[in-house]
């Protein structure tokens, strides 16, 4: 079922964060209850964000089934549906990073000059699914199942929304959002205002232990740039033998 084993854990914990996510949604009707759990959350839901990320390199099971209910319950979590990061990231950015006039996730304005933080949260967060849309013009296959994915996602949620308005909101809409300005936000430190043709001077690593247990290995970012299609659980390998290439000052060690 699973393609690679050390998937089953971090599925496991999603999934179980979908079912207390659902267990308010027909069982609580106290909105201070939903308002504090959205609070307690929001950095572990945040934290789903990387693992959906590394779904859409490497998908989690063999079956596609499998696949398209798991980002279901990814896009509750992060406000990223099916196939939009494989548009806007992996065939998007992934090959454009080094080049800012197409980056999708770019950090610099037109004039040249370089976004803040809040910006360009604001910014990718903002034209995500208009730029994974723009990208799937030349993928018209995984643009029709971004589309129709995200459609059935949307009208679920509606559903939900509507059914019962104040789980609904606090438990589906604020964390989708939320998740995508977290997402949007987490992504600026890996290449903000690393201005260079070397993918090996263009992306930030972070090593701590607890940050890549949690966010499976992401902080091996040249890594994962160098060779994206290398599932998360190889990325320290991978580092060891390229860390040379890496600058000393794009390598940290940060719990969070």
């Amino acid at each position: 079922m699973f393609k690679f084993p050390e998937d089953r854990l971090p599925v496991a914990i999603i999934l179980f964060i979908s079912c207390v996510d659902f267990s308010l949604y027909c069982l609580c009707e106290n909105v201070w209850i939903f308002i504090a759990y959205w609070i307690v959350m929001i950095i572990p839901k945040g934290k789903i964000c990387a693992w959906n990320h590394h779904h859409q390199h490497t998908p989690t099971f063999k079956d596609k089934p499998l696949n398209r209910l798991l980002e279901f319950f990814y896009a509750l979590h992060t406000g990223v549906t099916t196939n939009l990061w494989l548009l806007h990231h992996v065939l998007g950015h992934h090959l454009n990073f080094l080049n800012q006039s197409k980056d999708e996730s770019r950090w610099k304005r037109k004039d040249g000059t370089d976004m803040g933080e809040f910006e360009y949260t604001f910014n990718v967060a903002g034209t995500a699914y208009y730029r994974g849309y723009q990208v799937g013009k030349s993928h018209p296959k995984k643009q029709k199942e971004f589309l129709f994915y995200t459609a059935l996602t949307f009208s679920i949620v509606a559903a939900l929304v509507i059914y019962k308005p104040v789980a609904g909101l606090f438990l589906f809409i604020i964390p989708m959002v939320s998740g995508l300005l977290l997402t949007s936000w987490a992504t600026y430190e890996h290449h903000a205002g690393l201005d260079t043709g070397n993918e090996f001077e263009a992306s930030r690593n972070n090593l701590h232990p607890f940050f890549n247990l949690t966010t499976g290995n992401l902080g091996y970012h040249t890594a994962h740039h160098y060779k994206q299609g290398v599932h998360w659980s190889k990325l320290p390998a991978l580092h060891e033998q390229i860390k040379d290439k890496i600058p000393d000052n794009l390598i940290k060690a940060a719990w969070l």
